[in-house]
């Protein structure tokens, strides 16, 4: 054998022996490791309170009327979660009495925080729909439960009504749609009927309401003569919606909040 083939084989052979030394290590770190749950796992979470880590950065909420078992986790091990997420520049957000938790970006002076999640991206629609959500759930106090029908809902968003009916009731259509699905806060509960659920209050803040009620009464006025682009209650901002659909020039920023909401665009046209 030739002194270059030797070499490759010494080579390969410290290869090897590297990698039985690593293997070895990871056996032992397994071993020790009371968390682990496959070979070579370092995690220190047991695997619902990952699971429930997991939920929170996918967003948009953990519920523990939905998932006890996640909510139980969270509880057991808030402290823990919590500073996870810190390291990823996220705050927790968690209300104990409806049992609702969900991330947000850190808000400081002290760094440049980065951007963790993919934020959402709102209509002035979906916002108008979310003050109404809201103002329905907080019209209810002490109810368990506040169950809603949607044309109920429309009617109170009539009057933000722009360009012709069928243009407006599909984009109070696909409004809905991102209720339910996206934003999670409409469930069904029986024939044309839905559950609004808790989380709604933590979508949209006051000064997002108070804005969005001087738009109502300045189209109820007759001041805005019924056009939401006349009463535009923010900046504004030339983006696309998420949808990709064509925007209103309705743009109004909120706060990034990680798996909900970052942004209301205009309403579809």
């Amino acid at each position: 054998m030739s002194d270059s083939a030797d070499a490759r084989t010494d080579r390969a052979h410290a290869r090897t022996d590297r990698a039985h030394a690593r293997t070895d290590l990871e056996a032992e770190e397994s071993a020790h490791n009371p968390s682990a749950l496959w070979f070579g796992d370092t995690g220190t979470l047991g695997q619902r309170s990952r699971r429930v880590l997991l939920e929170l950065l996918k967003g948009p909420y953990v519920s523990g009327a939905q998932s006890p078992q996640l909510w139980s986790a969270l509880v057991a091990d808030e402290g823990i979660v919590r500073s996870r997420l810190h390291d990823l520049f996220l705050e927790l957000v968690i209300d104990k009495i409806d049992e609702f938790a969900f991330t947000r970006k850190v808000v400081t002076d002290e760094i440049d925080v980065p951007a963790a999640v993919r934020s959402e991206r709102l209509t002035f629609l979906d916002t108008a729909m979310l003050l109404v959500l809201r103002q329905l759930l907080l019209a209810a106090p002490g109810e368990q439960r506040v169950i809603i029908d949607r044309e109920e809902v429309y009617e109170r968003l009539a009057i933000y009504r722009t360009g012709d009916e069928s243009t407006f009731q599909r984009n109070l259509n696909g409004a809905w749609n991102r209720m339910s699905n996206r934003l999670r806060v409409l469930h069904k509960a029986g024939e044309d009927r839905f559950e609004i659920s808790p989380m709604v209050k933590f979508l949209i803040d006051e000064d997002q309401v108070r804005e969005l009620i001087d738009v109502y009464e300045r189209i109820a006025s007759g001041e805005a003569k019924g056009s939401i682009a006349e009463a535009d209650p923010g900046s504004h901002h030339p983006d696309d919606s998420a949808d990709g659909d064509p925007v209103d020039e309705t743009a109004d920023p909120v706060d990034e909040t990680a798996g909900s909401v970052d942004e209301i665009e205009g309403d579809e046209t």
